[in-house]
């Protein structure tokens, strides 16, 4: 322990506790899938606004809602797609709070007349090994 000799006011902190798998992150590549599926989800709505904003005749008051759709959900898009998962903040849920197994009755084995034994009998090879290596 050189170091804390070297760095007095350092303080390592260790925990006798294991560390709760439920209080783990979501992974990475799981929090960036998600997000990915939201955008697409929402630029498939834009997508939508569009085609409707062009395509529905007589043109009315909707066409408008169509193309603000078609307009603003680029931008709701990629702001829901940049937030992603908050580390911080984290549910611990402690691993000595598991839920008590239901208590089932043993069966009750005999006991044996003696001790078990088992005996293992190997046979000499047939026939001699092979050596065809080169």
């Amino acid at each position: 322990m050189s170091f804390l000799r070297a760095y007095p006011e350092t303080t390592v902190k260790t925990s006798h506790r294991a560390q709760s798998a439920t209080s783990l992150p979501q992974a990475p590549r799981d929090d960036a899938d998600t997000r990915f599926a939201k955008y697409m989800v929402m630029m498939g709505i834009r997508i939508a606004c569009f085609i409707a904003m062009a395509v529905i005749t007589p043109y009315g008051w909707y066409t408008f809602v169509f193309a603000a759709g078609a307009i603003f959900l680029p931008y709701l898009a990629v702001i829901v797609a940049n937030v992603g998962q908050d580390a911080s903040n984290r549910t611990v849920i402690n691993p000595e709070r598991a839920i008590e197994a239901p208590v089932t009755p043993t069966a009750t084995v005999a006991p044996a007349e003696g001790p078990m034994v088992i005996r293992i009998a190997e046979t000499p090879r047939q026939d001699p090994p092979r050596d065809d290596r080169p």
